[in-house]
């Protein structure tokens, strides 16, 4: 049976952000009347399921899960720049005293997880960055989970569909964090979430999810008014209390302190947007299309960021609507959003 969004109380959904997502800010957006999301991405397969079990403890509605869609490898094609860009790198390492991590290539544990979620299936299983064999969005089906896909495209709409999604994240140009583009090596679009919701709405009659942009309730009755059927926050949640974000990210989000976006590969490999520090305006004219190398690459210096609270190496990932957030509970933000929709 396909997840209905029109069963929340409040047609809005916390976006999976991978590093940001916990149980507690799922259980706090399930209870403002939305749909909480769990992220994968960069998790062992048990990890995930950790997560799972915790949420569960946290929570008794429903609630979603994302994970990376597996990816072509390029470590080989792309040694040359991965070298030049670990050059880059250095100076940053050095000046949160770490190294430059290894580059590395894997699929993120995937069928672990998918094993994981096949035999202790939840509501909603959703991909980001791609396809994925469509025997495996059967075997979810027929566990009971409901299977979609972030599109940013009428094109990738269309695809996704017919691999057998039940649901689409239709997401803008206007989205913090990773871009959800089914290639890695062309540059997203620039349109706006409300002009993709409306492509992709053209399309196909699939439930939709908007996302991108969100730093008021206008911009949530936007989105609703372009054809969505629910909207995903997340830049405005990654502030919140219970996001795992580290103190230094939330603080760069709500201090004023950078005050410019930048779409850029300096982080993963893949394109992504947040603010422009300083390792992002650096690293981004060198940045190799090399996923998931430069996370790993990458990974240390940002854990050491982490830590020691230096913003300037961190990937503060954000979306438009960034300005508006705030350090507060996540039920707090989210019954801001919808108190004035209609």
């Amino acid at each position: 049976m396909t997840f209905d969004l029109s069963a929340l109380t409040q047609p809005i959904v916390g976006a999976p952000m991978a590093g940001a997502s916990t149980p507690e800010l799922v259980a706090a957006t399930n209870a403002a009347g939305g749909l909480g999301f769990l992220a994968a991405g960069y998790r062992t397969a048990e990890q995930m399921h950790e997560q799972i079990v915790r949420t569960r403890e946290l929570t008794d509605r429903p609630f979603g899960i994302n994970l990376f869609s597996p990816q072509h490898q390029r470590s080989a094609d792309q040694a040359d720049e991965i070298a030049a860009y670990a050059e880059v790198l250095a100076p940053f390492a050095e000046q949160v005293g770490a190294a430059v991590g290894k580059p590395e290539f894997n699929d993120d544990d995937f069928e672990a997880k998918i094993d994981i979620l096949v035999d202790d299936p939840i509501e909603l299983v959703t991909f980001t960055f791609g396809a994925i064999p469509a025997d495996v969005i059967q075997r979810l089906q027929r566990s009971g989970s409901t299977v979609g896909f972030t599109v940013t495209s009428a094109d990738e709409a269309r695809r996704a569909e017919d691999l057998g999604a039940q649901l689409l994240i239709a997401q803008g140009a206007n989205a913090g964090g990773h871009r959800g583009t089914w290639s890695m090596t062309v540059e997203p679009n620039t349109l706006p979430a409300a002009t993709v919701i409306e492509r992709v709405r053209r399309v196909t009659p699939l439930p939709l999810i908007g996302a991108g942009g969100v730093g008021s309730g206008a911009d949530v009755q936007e989105l609703l008014d372009a054809g969505a059927d629910a909207v995903a926050v997340g830049t405005l949640l990654v502030a919140s209390h219970e996001s795992a974000s580290p103190e230094a990210y939330k603080d760069a989000l709500t201090s004023g302190r950078y005050t410019e976006t930048m779409l850029t590969r300096a982080f993963s490999g893949r394109f992504a947007q947040g603010l422009a520090n300083e390792l992002m305006r650096a690293g981004d004219p060198e940045a190799p299309n090399a996923y998931p190398d430069v996370h790993y690459m990458t990974a240390p210096i940002r854990a050491a960021g982490g830590k020691s609270g230096d913003a300037s190496v961190l990937a503060l990932w954000a979306g438009a609507g960034y300005q508006s957030a705030t350090r507060r509970p996540a039920q707090q933000i989210i019954d801001e959003l919808v108190a004035g929709l209609t």
